[in-house]
């Protein structure tokens, strides 16, 4: 079961001017599941995204990156799961074309204004006719109200939909953010299997879109991780279909800009944690949070050593506080010149270590304690310097290896 994490509810979900949505069944890989999903954007929005790391990366995150780059204004998105179209070649590669042409053809745009994105199962052929026989429901099903559908369409192995929405006023107006995204496992973002989709009716000076699409990822996706692995699939997207009546904003530093800034990284957030509060067979919720290091950089890669570690994973999962695990993690996280005798280590509100070994003051009962909640805090104190940083993961359960032993079957 998710970690307190429930289902959006369609009426929570504010709908953004300029963006309209269509879900449909098209038997990607499952019969009777919503599985493929189109976003259509009024001209004149504005398109960003970030997308994987991973070199090994599929044919739609070539697309996309290939039309961006392109500098044609995005009119569109589609969407399908089941097949990730990832592993597939050349012809994977024409596939993902077939998948934006018919989309285009089908709307009167061009082939360039329009991203495709694809998440499921990897080295299988994408079965193009089953998207294109379902794409005409999905476009008469387009509506600026389907947020909700679309957080289900574009599920794998998500056990709930996640969506998020929030309204702020800027200079008298008021101007919505919205989101969907989805994932389980194989999540590392390096921007995992992820997809993100914010949109926002605010005006945004066109030029500030990519700098912020790679902040917004910075703050959210590229701080979470289930299982260490980077997907082949991993893309986050920023729409901004400048329809709000607020005087356009060309810095985000500005009082507007900084205002808006903060409501699409909360809502990113929100989707970000979503993914790490689903986790496969995920039961807790874990923060890591790195104090005192030298720079940002070494602290999320400390962080990140604990995240990673299965013996500290397992570990949260049996409630077993074996927090000798966390500070081995820390010590083989890569800086090279760390002083163990200026290290702290705190699980909540316990102080757990203290320069590098136990707290005399520590009993086994109050680690045991936080370690039964489904939500943990993990803060380590390097004594380094100033930076700061943090990482959200989840536990690993005998859940997640059966997900992913039965997930082709």
């Amino acid at each position: 079961m998710p970690v307190n994490l429930i289902a959006p509810q369609a009426a929570d979900l504010h709908a953004v001017p300029g963006v309209r949505i269509g879900v449909a069944e098209a038997g990607v890989r499952k019969v009777g599941r919503k599985d493929l999903t189109v976003f259509l954007l009024d001209e004149g929005s504005s398109v960003a995204g970030v997308f994987t790391s991973n070199r090994f990366c599929a044919a739609p995150v070539q697309v996309c990156r290939e039309h961006l780059a392109g500098g044609d204004a995005i009119r569109a998105l589609i969407i399908n799961t089941g097949n990730a179209n990832a592993g597939t070649g050349a012809d994977g590669l024409a596939r993902a074309r077939a998948m934006s042409d018919s989309l285009a053809q089908a709307t009167g745009l061009r082939v360039t204004q329009v991203l495709p994105f694809s998440t499921g199962v990897i080295m299988e052929p994408l079965p193009i006719d089953r998207i294109q026989a379902g794409l005409p429901a999905a476009l008469a099903d387009a509506s600026p109200a389907n947020w909700a559908r679309a957080a289900e369409g574009i599920m794998t192995t998500d056990t709930l939909p996640k969506a998020f929405s929030t309204q702020v006023n800027l200079s008298g107006t008021t101007v919505t953010v919205t989101g969907i995204s989805k994932g389980a496992g194989m999540i590392r973002p390096n921007m995992a299997t992820m997809l993100g989709f914010l949109a926002t009716d605010a005006r945004i000076a066109p030029e500030l879109m990519a700098g912020l699409v790679k902040e917004l990822a910075d703050g959210s996706f590229n701080r979470v991780t289930i299982d260490g692995d980077t997907s082949t699939n991993d893309s986050f997207v920023l729409i901004a279909t400048q329809q709000a009546a607020h005087a356009p904003i060309t810095t985000l530093d500005s009082g507007d800009g900084a205002i808006l800034k903060t409501a699409l990284l909360g809502v990113a957030r929100q989707l970000a944690q979503a993914i790490v509060r689903d986790g496969e067979g995920a039961t807790k919720f874990i923060t890591v949070r790195v104090e005192g290091g030298k720079t940002g950089e070494e602290c999320r890669q400390v962080a990140y050593a604990i995240a990673h570690s299965p013996l500290v994973k397992t570990a949260f999962y049996a409630s077993d506080p074996n927090l000798g695990r966390i500070l081995a993690a820390v010590g083989y996280a890569g800086i090279a010149d760390l002083d163990q005798t200026l290290i702290d280590l705190y699980l909540d509100d316990v102080h757990v270590a203290v320069q590098g070994g136990r707290n005399p003051a520590y009993e086994e009962a109050q680690g045991q304690r936080v370690m039964q909640q489904s939500e943990i805090t993990v803060r380590v104190v390097l004594g380094r310097g100033e930076a700061a940083d943090t990482v959200w993961t989840c536990d690993f359960s005998h859940e997640y290896v059966t997900i992913n032993a039965d997930y082709r079957s």
